[in-house]
């Protein structure tokens, strides 16, 4: 087996995990990995943009406070100050690295909109795909850095623990070479961003599956409020397009959700209308739906002209025009989908667990910022910030050298992809996603949740058996961690005994002041 050494270990190349490399690079040699290519992130795939209070008009504790309304008592109001106060300063270094974002072209100011849940307007964005314009400024800027390597197709398996249960890096399938080695570290980051591959519908890119929240677990880091899983209200529908999500942001500019008689029905849901937070909007599209029989609702924004919208809404028009839609002049079919993962690896706000020499940071941490529901364009803000305090922690608590011995390392077994039964692996693949999709979803019961768990748990242990009996493989190893981050989802979910935010039981159907805390999962409690 191939041991490979360096300071810090970052896996996965969305923007926390590069961020955080970049930063870190100052002090330490800097190794990231990432399971396909490095722009194979949810990072990419951000349309919004990033909230950051730039308006003299707008304040700092208003978005604050927006930040916790939307995280319904649960939001860390220590780790929501930090993140809005480095909310200026981290944009301005993305500006210095060469990330460009909209301006006035008369002031040359930054051009800021609004989205749900906001008070004012203050994301700024690069037309409508921030996340993109994003994720290849720092690929480029960290792969200038001598400091930093970069390896993609590299699949982080495990993580090693050394004979105290500190983590001590991670095993590592490479791809490209079909081969599994170790990656000793000092310290280790899980930068694996989130989980949405857990649902049938999605608007997650394929690498999602919960692998950072799933190699946590299993090391004996503590989860926090896994029963937060937000779904986006508005991706496309159509049989053909994947994963398409179509930006808050034009509801943002006056787009309307119209039913299939085209009648408006956000009239009565909120005061905020289309412009109340995701949870909201997404329970009125999911409840129109069901009212109705239909299998989607429409977004409209034909008031806009095709030629405002092609300047303002690039990737939206020309992607939707693929499938023979012209936003300008037709309406968009929309439903919601599983997007972010509020809850993950429960983190204070530097991103550090309860493993020594383990770290989260992104859409994998629990870092306390997000609560029951996480404000629109917070997370590409979050995944900043909290690299950054990151950065600052690891330096103060990595040591000069690190104490380990080849005898601990028990090097996973390759399995013989001709032996693996790909068909059950497909079964059990589509199965579980299904479940969590019909009984864990934007509506949940008791009786759904029980469901839930006893197919979960029964899916769980045929993947268990099939991984002692074949041994490892991509696909494998993601079905081991989807199988096993539904279950705890399922689980923390029948734990909160009330609806708040994102997680809505209609056995609980009001918010229970006693609930007003995180649901914390210990290592072993599945």
């Amino acid at each position: 087996m191939t041991i490979e050494e360096t300071d810090i270990l970052i896996i996965g190349s969305g923007l926390a995990g590069l961020f955080l490399a970049y930063k870190a690079s100052e002090y330490a040699r800097v190794t990231v990995i990432t399971k396909r290519e490095a722009h194979a992130s949810n990072t990419n795939q951000a349309q919004g943009g990033i909230a950051a209070v730039f308006d003299d008009k707008d304040s700092n504790d208003n978005h604050v406070r927006d930040t916790l309304a939307t995280g319904k008592g649960l939001s860390h109001a220590d780790a929501v100050k930090t993140m809005v106060r480095g909310a200026k300063e981290r944009i301005e270094e993305l500006i210095t690295i060469g990330v460009r974002f909209d301006r006035d072209e008369k002031t040359g100011l930054l051009k800021m909109t609004r989205e749900g849940g906001h008070s004012n307007s203050r994301v700024v964005h690069y037309r409508d795909f921030v996340g993109r314009e994003v994720s290849e400024k720092m690929i480029d800027s960290v792969k200038a850095n001598s400091s930093i390597e970069l390896n993609e197709y590299q699949f982080a398996i495990d993580l090693i623990t050394d004979d105290n249960k500190g983590v001590i890096g991670s095993y590592v399938l490479d791809r490209k070479k079909n081969k599994v080695k170790a990656i000793i570290a000092k310290s280790t980051v899980l930068a694996t961003g989130g989980a949405g591959k857990i649902y049938l519908y999605t608007s997650n890119p394929d690498v999602a599956a919960g692998d950072g929240i799933a190699m946590a677990y299993m090391a004996g880091a503590r989860l926090a409020n896994l029963e937060f899983v937000q779904f986006h209200p508005t991706c496309l529908y159509h049989p053909e397009a994947k994963s398409l999500l179509v930006s808050e942001a034009l509801r943002g500019e006056g787009a309307i959700l119209r039913n299939l008689k085209g009648i408006e029905f956000m009239e009565g849901k909120d005061p905020r209308r289309e412009l109340a937070p995701r949870d909201v909007v997404a329970r009125a599209i999911d409840s129109e739906m069901k009212r109705s029989g239909a299998k989607f609702v429409y977004l409209d924004i034909t008031h806009r002209s095709s030629d405002w919208l092609k300047n303002r809404f690039p990737f939206v028009y020309e992607s939707c025009l693929k499938f023979g839609i012209d936003i300008g002049k037709d309406q968009i079919p929309v439903v919601p989908a599983a997007h972010y993962m509020v809850g993950g690896v429960k983190t204070d706000i530097s991103g550090k667990t309860n493993i020594r020499g383990l770290y989260a940071v992104g859409e994998v941490a629990c870092s306390g910022v997000h609560g029951a529901n996480r404000l629109a364009s917070n997370s590409l803000l979050e995944a900043l910030v909290m690299a950054e305090q990151c950065s600052v922690r690891i330096k103060k608590d990595m040591k000069k050298s690190l104490k380990w011995n080849k005898n601990q390392l028990s090097c996973p077994e390759l399995g013989d992809v001709h032996r693996i039964q790909t068909v059950i692996l497909d079964h059990d693949w589509d199965l579980v996603r299904r479940v969590m999709w019909d009984y864990v979803g934007i509506v949940r019961s008791d009786e759904r949740l029980n469901i839930a768990k006893k197919r979960v748990w029964q899916i769980r242990e045929t993947v268990n058996r099939i991984y002692a009996r074949y041994g490892i493989s991509v696909d494998m190893v993601e079905l081991r961690n989807i199988a096993l981050v539904s279950s705890l989802v399922v689980y923390s979910a029948i734990l909160r005994k009330e609806s708040r935010g994102l997680h809505y039981n209609s056995d609980y159907p009001y918010t229970n002041p006693e609930w007003e805390k995180d649901t914390i999962l210990e290592p072993g409690v599945i």
